[in-house]
């Protein structure tokens, strides 16, 4: 019905397909009819470049052009041949009527009446129903279960209320296809509100006299989160004990082992080997993995894998955590494996950094003092709120050595990354990176 010129086309405009360009002769591996008559739903799995993508088709006559696809020429992937006459193909999320019929089939009383589709999504694609329902429709496949429908369902099922707990899943052999949650109405995205309140910062800065921490404060230890736009801190604070309730949860419900600190020291570095850049000092890399293989790092359980502030969610209850699929870019049982929490902590904490970065790329120069002191403030006040709840769960090594050895590894792996990101990508972020992986010495 499709060829596979008209597939290699669409999948090559799509954010997230994982390859460098359109992909050579992709292959239907598995169709479905979901819905027949005007307009028609076909389901697809596609092979393309050694991956496997879903890829939902809607149908419509040719002779009856959709509004819906105005401004949205990515979506469309041509005319083909059907039963019941020629048709136009296209991606059938944007058809409103076709995705409720998607909602429907999965929760049949939802009673939704309008869809629209989330356009800030890299790896897959959502639907949002009424304000009220999101349905994540799995691009990427891999053999075995998605860690967001298996994680979250775990935390839901351990009494963790601040994940949206999974309504309805749908499956093929072995690999999620879709997901239905909750959809968090009003929440605001942790990466937004911590942009807000650097702005919020900054503004003041330029407009009055207000205190500002030195390079010498920030050696001493973390400044007063009041006078660094501690408009954040206490958001920060309260992230780092839902996070510990997170990990605390995913022990109870998913296990733990002992960590092997000589096995993640040993894949770090690796990652630190493959590093390219005049202005890396790997022997301090060295130095800190060392540290890491001296002590006993604790428990290993399963961890978010993808931790920063665009993956939580401030509501008026509180904060909540989303997206557990991990980075997609990674194997599925890498995904899985267990690891330190404190992995997912180095990401939180990579996140402000990037955050008080990125505000004062916006703005001239002379705010570096306020943006440092900002990052280090909300540092210490998610830290505050993070290692107390986390320690009394028994997820964190023993000891403030142990704790500082392994969050140190786990921050420095997580800069080699936006390293290698940020060359391939953004040559001019290459400095934040820099600065982080620059700071990093053995505890």
């Amino acid at each position: 019905m499709i060829a596979a010129e008209q597939l290699s086309a669409y999948l090559s405009r799509q954010r997230w397909f994982a390859g460098a360009g359109p992909p050579d002769s992709p292959q239907v591996v598995y169709s479905r009819a979901e819905r027949s008559g005007w307009p028609s739903l076909v389901r697809l799995l596609v092979e393309a470049d050694g991956a496997t993508y879903q890829v939902v088709v809607g149908l419509r006559p040719i002779n009856e052009p959709p509004e819906f696809l105005r401004g949205h020429d990515e979506a469309v992937l041509g005319e083909v041949d059907t039963d019941d006459g020629r048709a136009l193909a296209y991606d059938a999320i944007f058809d409103s009527e076709l995705a409720l019929g998607m909602l429907h089939d999965l929760v049949p009383d939802a009673g939704a009446e309008r869809a629209r589709v989330m356009s800030v999504e890299q790896s897959n694609s959502s639907v949002v129903y009424d304000d009220q329902l999101i349905l994540k429709l799995f691009r990427r496949l891999q053999d075995g279960p998605n860690p967001e429908v298996e994680v979250s369902q775990a935390l839901a099922d351990a009494g963790f209320k601040w994940v949206p707990a999974p309504i309805a899943s749908l499956t093929h052999e072995s690999a999620h296809l879709a997901l239905v949650q909750p959809f968090l109405a009003g929440g605001v995205e942790g990466w937004a509100l911590a942009l807000t309140s650097l702005r919020d910062l900054f503004g003041v800065h330029d407009t009055q006299s207000m205190p500002v921490i030195t390079e010498a404060d920030l050696q001493r230890g973390a400044p007063d989160p009041g006078a660094a736009g501690g408009d954040f801190s206490a958001e920060a604070r309260r992230l780092g004990e839902t996070s510990a309730g997170m990990h605390v949860a995913l022990a109870a419900a998913l296990g733990s082992t002992p960590g092997d600190a000589g096995a993640w020291a040993d894949d770090i570095a690796a990652q630190v080997d493959r590093v390219v850049h005049p202005d890396f000092d790997k022997e301090s890399a060295r130095q800190v993995l060392d540290a890491l293989r001296s002590v006993d790092p604790g428990p290993a359980i399963r961890v978010h894998g993808d931790y920063h502030l665009g993956q939580v969610m401030r509501t008026d209850a509180g904060w909540y955590i989303l997206d557990f699929e991990g980075e997609p870019a990674r194997p599925l049982a890498e995904r899985r494996r267990p690891s330190s929490p404190l992995r997912d902590v180095a990401g939180m904490l990579r996140s402000f950094h990037y955050a008080s970065e990125v505000a004062m790329l916006e703005r001239d120069s002379g705010l570096e003092e306020a943006g440092r002191a900002w990052e280090a403030c909300n540092r210490q006040a998610f830290l505050d709120g993070y290692l107390p709840d986390a320690a009394e769960g028994g997820v964190l090594p023993e000891g403030e050595a142990a704790v500082d050895a392994v969050l140190a590894a786990f921050e420095l792996e997580k800069a080699v990354y936006e390293l290698a990101y940020e060359q391939a990508h953004r040559p001019q972020w290459e400095s934040i990176p820099l600065a982080a992986l620059r700071r990093l010495r053995r505890p």
